[in-house]
């Protein structure tokens, strides 16, 4: 096949294979709300509650002053640099440039949830990228279960079901794939499953609400694209994770695309030219309380 030579980095274009990847991996890119950032740091105004009062016909209004900070967002660059031979870029019956992308797509996807949802320090813009939901969040919005129940489950969204920034229309539910069967042994006291929709009866929604699954929804020390394990297997080291929640306080900042570019003198020793791909994102949670999270824990 034709050799590539980009000089320069190339950026991904929306309805891309790679993007598409990306929004298929990631519940974060796919449910976000998605900030563009036009510096390093980026400051996006959150406010308080407001409330309304009535007066009577010629009153005076009632002055109001709710809360008005800002939640700080800071870029953070995801990056890869994979070596590939000169022979399979000349020899092999596939597009290797465009397979590795694909690689590093699904990888990143991973690293940036497990970021965002999953994480357990505090934020040191390296290994652990940003304040995730799981940190942000209070101790009275987690319930820790060793088997999920329905009872569990619907604990899980009162948490935040009555509190004062749930939203019906902006709900959204990211669980590991390991809740993928556990939804699907639920269930009633004749022996029925509960909740049946979708591909192969796996549930696509939960109590009405959209389930987006990601091996980055789980409990870890640090930020990587494989979290608790190899492929981002539920391993000792991670618990299994459901996060439900407002999106709009799922806040991913947009620095800089992914783009990737072929150097092809990475050293003068070898014929291995090196695919680099990269981007810069910002992570904070809007409210913390706008989240509940029913953590599958192993004791």
């Amino acid at each position: 096949m034709a050799r590539v030579n980009a000089d320069a980095w190339v950026p991904e274009e929306y309805g891309s294979e790679v993007l598409n990847r990306v929004l298929q991996s990631s519940a974060i890119e796919a449910v976000a709300r998605h900030y563009a950032m036009g510096s390093n740091i980026t400051e996006v105004p959150r406010a308080g509650a407001a409330a309304t009062t009535v007066v009577a016909k010629g009153g005076a209004y009632v002055d109001d002053n709710p809360t008005l900070d800002n939640v700080e967002l800071k870029a953070v660059k995801f990056t890869n640099a994979l070596v590939v031979a000169e022979e399979d870029l000349e020899d092999a019956n596939v597009d290797i440039i465009a397979s590795h992308q694909l690689e590093v797509a699904t990888a990143y996807a991973t690293h940036l949830d497990v970021a965002c949802l999953g994480t357990t320090a505090n934020a040191n813009l390296g290994t652990v990228p940003f304040t995730s939901v799981y940190k942000a969040t209070g101790s009275g919005q987690k319930i820790g279960v060793t088997a999920a129940t329905y009872t569990a489950l619907s604990d899980t969204l009162a948490l935040v079901e009555g509190g004062a920034f749930w939203n019906d229309a902006d709900t959204v539910v990211i669980a590991h794939p390991k809740f993928k069967s556990v939804l699907r042994g639920i269930v009633d006291s004749n022996g029925r499953p509960i909740f049946v929709e979708g591909l192969a009866g796996t549930p696509s929604t939960l109590f009405g609400y959209n389930v987006n699954f990601s091996f980055g929804a789980i409990t870890s020390a640090t930020a990587s694209s494989a979290p608790g394990g190899a492929g981002g297997a539920a391993g000792a080291a991670g618990n299994p994770l459901l996060v439900a929640g407002n999106r709009q306080h799922l806040i991913l900042g947009d620095r800089t695309p992914m783009e990737y570019r072929l150097v092809e003198e990475a050293g003068a020793r070898t014929d291995e030219p090196l695919l680099k791909m990269r981007t810069r994102k910002g992570f904070a949670v809007g409210q913390p309380s706008a989240f509940g999270i029913l953590e599958l824990t192993k004791s």
